[in-house]
């Protein structure tokens, strides 16, 4: 396809590509840009416009080479522009399968051994992702997205049993959307970001791991279930009342209140059906598991 130029309307290519709706968000471009090209819409937000062309061609044209377009952006535009690609991941299109994956096993009955093989295959790939946010920007690989497509292959060639059909659909379509977004992901990593770093010295790149990993070791480490809030979450979910979590931790009401009110804090979810959908994903119980 021909390369995206500065002078093309900005509305008429998201209209083409509503893809690249979440692309430009990360720029700070929100919806609503009327006529305006690429170039006035970068220049009156002050916006490095051959940055922005290079993230839009590599987008969608895996042949697109930026080539001496690197030259004219700093490394640290890509980096936070990866930074907040891998959070909308985490936050957005992760959950997004995990909405539809969770009742997809949960709702199936805990009579299919094959299920709760998916289920332990998706919160394996989950981990995987969320351990490949810590790698420095000098080792960084792919993103890995193997064990999505195995994922959907099964769905679509092996399952058996009984399911959820229309539930099956939907996670198999979350499931495309994501391997896109890595498969493009990794395409920013080979054809921007690892060319730029070949520029640096290691001071440079040590300076700029900070901004990448550690930014999400803070936030994963704030958000992640104390052992202890385990044990609480996962007698909720089997509806014991709080006296009863107390006696069987042997710690105090007051104690549990404040397990729970960490719980909700963490996982952002208050209802014991939504918490025990929480539970099956993360892998604290299976869907077979005797839950309420």
């Amino acid at each position: 396809m021909a390369g995206i130029k500065k002078n093309v309307v900005l509305s008429d290519l998201l209209t083409e590509h509503t893809e690249l709706i979440p692309v430009v968000n990360r720029f700070g471009i929100r919806l609503g840009v009327g006529d305006m090209t690429i170039e006035k819409i970068c220049r009156e937000n002050d916006l490095n416009i051959d940055f922005i062309l290079s993230i839009l061609n590599v987008y969608l044209d895996k042949e697109y080479d930026p080539g001496k377009d690197l030259d004219a952006f700093d490394v640290s535009l890509i980096v936070d522009y990866l930074k907040q690609a891998v959070e909308n991941y985490m936050q957005a299109s992760v959950p997004n399968l995990e909405k539809h994956f969770t009742p997809f096993i949960a709702m199936s009955g805990g009579e299919n051994d094959e299920l709760k093989l998916l289920h332990q295959l998706f919160y394996q790939f989950k981990s995987e992702l969320a351990e490949h946010l810590h790698q420095g920007l000098e080792q960084i690989n792919d993103y890995p997205n193997e064990l999505l497509h195995d994922l959907k292959n099964i769905i679509i060639k092996h399952i058996s049993g009984n399911y959820n059909q229309n539930l099956a659909y939907a996670v198999i379509f979350s499931i495309t959307a994501l391997e896109k977004e890595l498969a493009i992901h990794n395409r920013l990593l080979e054809k921007v970001l690892r060319p730029k770093l070949r520029e640096l010295d290691s001071g440079h790149i040590e300076h700029l791991n900070h901004a990448f990993a550690d930014d999400h070791k803070f936030h994963e480490a704030n958000n992640k279930l104390t052992n202890r809030e385990i044990e609480v979450l996962k007698l909720i979910v089997q509806g014991r009342l709080n006296k009863e979590i107390a006696d069987k931790l042997t710690i105090s009401l007051n104690t549990v209140l404040s397990h729970r009110k960490n719980i909700i804090s963490k996982t952002g979810i208050k209802t014991v059906s939504g918490l025990t959908f929480y539970c099956i994903s993360n892998g604290y119980v299976s869907p077979g598991d005797n839950v309420i």
